[in-house]
């Protein structure tokens, strides 16, 4: 078991929309204190869309702080009341267009632990069928379909930049190398 860490005091600095920003001193096994800065982030999900066609359904949306366009499995924030499965099953409506018939929690993960608590929950989509809900109004998104079989180069050509869009797709190359998908 790691060290624990004792909270000495905690001081939120800043309050926003997804995101609040906390500094926590902290007492070390040792003895030593030190800060830690700690981003506290709302829970979201992301969702593998996987077509009867065996294409992925991704979508490429402009990211502000990286000032381009980037590819990405389609993933949102739990709003309150919902739980992980209505999140997936309403944020793969606003950003693809689709409802699952079947839809499966496959993981979940922590974005960047050493500053951050968020937590991402991962599901396949299959069996998917048009349902289009409105989405967010400060979102402009194109969804491109890719075959199963050009996700490998997808991957290992570096034009996938976002972290839960590697670790989804590559669960999905995993477990379709298996048969088990």
């Amino acid at each position: 078991m790691g060290a624990i860490e004792k909270v000495l005091s905690r001081n939120l600095i800043y309050r926003g929309k997804i995101i609040d920003l906390r500094i926590d001193n902290v007492q070390l096994q040792s003895g030593r204190k030190t800060i830690r800065e700690v981003v506290e982030h709302e829970p979201a999900v992301a969702i593998i869309p996987l077509t009867e066609k065996n294409e992925v359904l991704l979508v490429r949306q402009y990211r502000h702080p990286l000032g381009e366009d980037i590819l990405e499995i389609p993933a949102g924030i739990v709003e309150e009341g919902e739980t992980f499965r209505d999140t997936a099953e309403r944020e793969l409506q606003e950003e693809v267009g689709y409802r699952p018939n079947d839809l499966v929690e496959v993981g979940k993960f922590y974005t960047s632990p050493g500053f951050s608590d968020e937590v991402i929950v991962v599901f396949v989509a299959r069996k998917l069928v048009p349902s289009i809900l409105d989405g967010d109004e400060d979102e402009c998104i194109e969804v491109e379909s890719v075959p199963l079989n050009d996700v490998p180069e997808l991957l290992g050509s570096g034009k996938i930049k976002d972290c839960k869009t590697f670790a989804g797709l590559s669960w999905l190359l995993y477990k379709h190398s298996r048969r088990e998908i």
